[in-house]
């Protein structure tokens, strides 16, 4: 891909929640405080769809190239059409709807909202969720890896199975002092990453049924100009889902790193952005990167500027080509 930069005719209004590549195209879904569901086509450059809703979008998550799912401020978990733009309600949390995923391997959309309740809808049954799981704290993040669904709740982390368990078959008590902000698996792993508010990255890890323990926690930034430690929230971690050791971060000052989990260290780390970066995404073939930099209400020194979305090509060693293909994805864009 050259460098482009695309202008959206109906520009995003307000501040992006969440990007995501879908499973097996270059397609990206994107949910933002203004309301509305986009999904674009990367490769073509067009906007594919707009559906505006009634409420903030906190979050989104594909079943298919065809399925989406958002999770909303009205508390409603809301299913789409990506082809028709048609629209449903599947159900509600009792408090804000903050996260959702699919399980493909059960079929059902997995929702935690603010009411310190995880829901399991089955899209093959029209009735009430097949589960409810009440927990006693505020869900942070949550993150799903074929049939483990991973909670973070006040400073535990839970490990449920979809297939069998009301109870989760494992609880693991942080050792991190200050609020959990983000929560990702790791491919082909049984571990998880977490990064917190205050800028660090805690790494539970194990490759091979005979690794020792491997978890670690470090520091995005460990020194500011100034000396002290960089208390900036890590916003957002994604893994590369074809090297499964690579990882990127992302931080409310605009910083965007990417890292090796088995060597410990730092691969690269790009341009710092105009605005706090939110939310990242890989394509399928882990040669895309998205990056979504916008503002989040929480940082003193935010701008409220136009969010921006680029698209870095990687290498197949998960480094950046060079600079001339980057695609900056910015909000006027106009669909064909």
């Amino acid at each position: 891909m050259e460098e482009s930069f695309l202008e959206f005719q109906n520009p995003i209004r307000d501040a992006i929640s969440r990007i995501r590549f879908a499973p097996q195209s270059n397609n990206l879904l994107i949910s933002s405080w203004d309301c509305s569901l986009r999904l674009y086509d990367v490769d073509g450059c067009v906007l594919r769809l707009e559906a505006p809703t009634e409420a903030a979008l906190l979050d989104c998550c594909f079943q298919n190239e065809s399925i989406a799912f958002s999770a909303g401020s009205d508390c409603y978990i809301r299913r789409y059409d990506l082809h028709s733009g048609i629209q449903d309600t599947i159900g509600n949390h009792d408090d804000l709807a903050i996260c959702v995923e699919f399980c493909d391997e059960t079929c059902q959309v997995v929702s935690a909202g603010w009411d310190n309740k995880i829901m399991l809808w089955d899209m093959r049954m029209k009735k009430a969720p097949g589960c409810v799981k009440i927990l006693g704290a505020e869900v942070e993040s949550m993150s799903l890896s074929i049939f483990n669904l991973l909670v973070s709740a006040g400073p535990s982390v839970n490990t449920y199975d979809l297939r069998m368990s009301e109870r989760p078959v494992q609880e693991e008590q942080l050792s991190m002092d200050v609020q959990i902000k983000c929560l990702r698996s790791i491919p082909k792993s049984k571990g998880f990453a977490v990064g917190s508010i205050d800028g660090r990255v805690t790494l539970d890890i194990s490759y091979t049924s005979n690794s020792n323990d491997n978890g670690y926690t470090f520091r995005c930034h460990p020194k500011s100009k100034k000396g002290r430690d960089h208390l900036v929230a890590v916003n957002d971690i994604v893994f590369n889902p074809i090297i499964c050791s690579a990882f990127v971060t992302c931080d409310g000052e605009g910083y965007v790193s990417s890292w090796d989990a088995q060597s410990r260290r730092r691969l690269f780390e790009l341009p710092r952005y105009p605005n706090s970066v939110v939310s990242l995404s890989y394509n399928h073939k882990g040669q895309l990167l998205a990056v979504a930099s916008s503002y989040t209400y929480q940082e003193r020194n935010e701008k409220e500027d136009p969010p921006q979305i680029f698209v870095h090509v990687m290498d197949d060693n998960n480094r950046l080509l060079s600079s001339g293909t980057s695609r900056n994805i910015t909000k006027n864009q106009k669909a064909d």
